[in-house]
C-alpha cells in the first residue's frame, strides 16, 4: 500500500496542539476536508460528510502525541488514519500519513493529498492565531 507523509510545523507546544487536535468537537475548525459538522451521540462522535454520516474514533488520550483515528464510512468500511503530534523544541510537527486505498486512482490520491494538506495548513492557522 502506498503512503504519503504530509506534515506541518506549528509554533505551539505539543501539549497544546495535541489537546486541540484530539478533541473531535474541534474537527470542523481545522479538518473541513473530513466534514463540516460534528455530533456527539451515545458516547460516539460522528461527522457529517458529503457522503453521509461517518463515525470517528480517536486513540485513547496519551502522552505520546498519537492522534490516530478510525473513520467508519456510511458504507461500513473502516479507514485507519495515522496522525501524530511530535514535539520539535518549543513547537510541534504534525504528521498525517495518507494511505492509498485499494482501487484509488492517481487523481483521487492527489485530490486527497490536497485536502489533507489544506486541513493541516488550517490547523496551523487556527492554533497560531
Amino acid at each position: 500500500m502506498e503512503s504519503r507523509h504530509l506534515s506541518v510545523h506549528i509554533d505551539r507546544p505539543v501539549a497544546e496542539v495535541y489537546a486541540f487536535a484530539s478533541d473531535p468537537a474541534n474537527l470542523p475548525r481545522w479538518a473541513p476536508g473530513l466534514g463540516t459538522s460534528v455530533v456527539h451521540a451515545d458516547g460516539q462522535w460522528y461527522v457529517e460528510t458529503a457522503e453521509g454520516r461517518v463515525k470517528v474514533t480517536f486513540a485513547p488520550p496519551n502522552e505520546y502525541g498519537v492522534l490516530d483515528h478510525e473513520v467508519v464510512t456510511p458504507s461500513g468500511d473502516t479507514v485507519y488514519v495515522p496522525l501524530r503530534a511530535v514535539a520539535d523544541g518549543p513547537a510541534t510537527e504534525v504528521v498525517f500519513t495518507l494511505r492509498r486505498t485499494p482501487g484509488m486512482t492517481d487523481a483521487e490520491f492527489d485530490r486527497d493529498t490536497g485536502l489533507v494538506t489544506s486541513d493541516l495548513a488550517l490547523l496551523k492557522q487556527v492554533l497560531e492565531a
